[in-house]
């Protein structure tokens, strides 16, 4: 069964990864499915993430990040923009999430990026999700 959502199902499925303390979560490969991991490995919420060769297709092996104690780096993710109502915010509209604690992820005209790398360009974008 095709998913209607792969972002959202990229972010649910190391959502319950991380709440059942799992090291590392396989999701299907795709080049946003890449660029967020590659943010999210950037911003300190994984600790790495590779391209492996399943069966048929390829996935994306995120290793999970957790601090002392079994505390994990991914405290929240939230998909914004969901395939039935888009979410566009322009340069001046970009939200701080967490007062900067948090980021903001979005899907500009020069590829997919922070909310603050997008703030600094100027450009607007997509708004995929927040990552607590």
């Amino acid at each position: 069964m095709a998913v209607s959502d792969p972002v959202a199902d990229m972010l649910t499925r190391i959502r319950n990864a991380v709440m059942v303390r799992h090291d590392s979560v396989l999701v299907p490969a795709s080049r946003m499915k890449l660029a967020i991991a590659k943010i999210l490995k950037e911003e300190g919420f994984i600790s790495g993430y590779e391209v492996v060769k399943e069966k048929t297709a390829q996935a994306i092996k995120i290793q999970l990040r957790y601090i002392e104690k079994n505390q994990p780096a991914v405290s929240g993710l939230e998909r914004v923009s969901k395939p039935g109502l888009r979410v566009y915010a322009g340069r001046k509209e970009i939200p701080r999430i967490a007062a900067g604690m948090g980021v903001a992820i979005l899907s500009t005209s020069k590829g997919v990026m922070t909310g603050q790398q997008a703030w600094r360009l100027g450009i607007g974008g997509e708004l995929l999700c927040y990552v607590l």
